[in-house]
Order: C-alpha cells, then structure tokens, then sequence
C-alpha cells in the first residue's frame, strides 16, 4: 500500500502544476477509494450490502469489484485522475509464450471444486492458444489460486515484479457464485490482461450509467480508460461479455446502474457462457493463429 505521505507529495506536486483539474480532496478521496480496495477487512461474501441481482464478483470488495491493484497502478492512477485524465499506462500484461504458469494454494479446494476451475481453463485452451501449466518448485512468478471467502477476484495481467500474482474464488458449489464456469473464466481473463468491457473508451456510446442508482463510495468502480491502455481490437462492443458488468453492479436501491442504448440479444452481464467476441478478444490479443484473419 502506498505510504500517506509519499501520495501527499505526490499530490502536492500535481496541485502546483496548472494542468491540474481536481481539488485536494478529491485526490485524496480517490486515494483513499482506491487504497481501500487493497484491504481485506475480513468480510465474507455473502456478508456485504449488494444487488441480489448483482454478480458474486462485482461485490467482492476489490477495484471495480474484482481487480487486485497493485500500488504502482494506483499511483499512475492518482496522477491521471489529478489532471482529470484515466490514461492509465501500465506494463504489458501478456504472459510470456501464451502461457499462464499457476498452482492451487495449499488445502484451498476440493476435488469438485478444483474440477470446475480446471474445466475454466480447458475452455480456454480449447478456444485460444493460451496454455497453462503448472508451477515447477523454483518458479517465482505464478498465479497462486486461493478460495478465501471474500469473494472473486484477480490481478490483472503478468508483472514480473509482482512475483505471486492471486486469483481467488470464494469456495462454493460448482456452479454456485465464484464457481459459475463465466465467473471462473472471467477472472482467468483477468489474470491474462482484460479489464471489463463497460471500461473501454467508447463505452457511452452504448450503455448510460445512472449515477444517482449507485452506491455511496462505489462511484469510482465506473472508470472509464483510454484508447492509451485498451483497444477493442477491431471487435465491436459485447453487452453480453463475461467481462460485462450487470444491469445492477453497486445498485444502492435495487435499480439498474447500467441502462444499454442500443438493442442487443441476450442479459447484460451474463456468467452463462463466453461469447464469441470474448475468445476473439483474447485471441486478437494474443495473436493467436488465424484471429486477424
């Protein structure tokens, strides 16, 4: 977690610069929103205030619900935020030779359990040319996957430096909250670079966001980023995703905090299934065999 008084400086400087749009306090709110992010304060799942239409991953307490931030994307992202920018620039995130190297962290799930989540990845594989493998003993730079009861969530992307990087899913029946197989196969995508489809750039040209629907202090889990860090990859927005949101993600009063503006089939946010466009996007992303074609 950043220190208070290096973010102060921090701040501090970008307030002496003219380019600099937000107050004081808003920085150091949004500092606050998203070192808050970072902290387990222990709460079970199925214990915080949420939608009961809401996905499981979009409560589980994390950056956008479900994105582990580690503290260099937080300070990039208080500088942007301060000049009233979301150009967040961040490493590339691809794994090295397509290929995802992870473990199950000690005693973490059953035999069913562990079936589901190697059933994620088959279908990754089946659909991509990412591959996974397991760790080897002298490997330092993994995916550990946990099943803490916190809720579902990830790092984005590979970062050497990070050296662990954590997937969790809340242990569950296969089928049942983390363990729905899109819910699985969203956090893998996590860990493979994406970030969520209602993030991109363009995304108000198809959904409204209704801010007074949100809840107090969740705000800030509607971003949007730059054409600087995601691309759509020449592929056309997807309102059925696994990476999308659902119509009620932080919902304060049960209504919708996500409204399409265009006609689409299918329920907004689903964990049913992957869509075409989604193995696409990985594909594309990956330069897989054929996916430019």
């Amino acid at each position: 977690m950043l220190r208070l008084v290096a973010v102060l400086a921090l701040v501090a400087l970008a307030v002496g610069s003219p380019s600099v749009v937000r107050s004081r306090e808003e920085i150091e709110y949004f500092r606050h929103f998203l070192e808050s992010t970072q902290i387990d304060d222990g709460t079970n799942l199925e214990m915080r205030q949420t939608s009961p239409l809401a996905n499981p991953e979009e409560n589980s307490g994390k950056f956008e619900g479900d994105i582990i931030l580690d503290d260099f994307m937080i300070q990039d992202m208080l500088k942007e935020y301060a000049t009233g920018r979301n150009a967040y620039i961040w490493p590339d995130t691809k794994w090295p030779n397509n290929t995802v190297v992870w473990e199950y962290g000690e005693g973490e799930f059953g035999p069913l359990q562990q079936a589901a989540i190697e059933e994620g990845i088959a279908d990754i594989e089946k659909h991509t040319c990412i591959r996974f493998r397991k760790r080897e003993p002298e490997e330092t730079v993994y995916v550990r996957v946990t099943g803490t009861a916190s809720g579902c969530f990830a790092n984005v992307g590979y970062w050497e430096p990070r050296g662990i990087h954590t997937m969790n899913l809340a242990r569950n029946e296969p089928g049942v909250g983390c363990f729905r197989h899109a819910t699985i196969v969203h956090e893998w995508l996590h860990i493979l670079g994406f970030l969520h489809m209602q993030s991109t750039y363009d995304r108000d040209n198809y959904v409204r966001i209704v801010e007074e629907n949100i809840m107090a202090g969740t705000e800030n889990n509607f971003q949007i980023y730059s054409n600087e860090l995601v691309s759509n990859l020449g592929i056309e927005y997807d309102y059925v995703s696994c990476l999308h949101y659902s119509a009620y993600a932080f919902s304060a009063n049960g209504e919708k905090t996500i409204i399409a503006l265009q006609e689409h089939e299918g329920d907004m946010g689903q964990r049913i299934f992957i869509t075409e466009k989604d193995w696409l996007r990985v594909n594309r992303y990956y330069d897989c065999p054929g996916a430019w074609e």
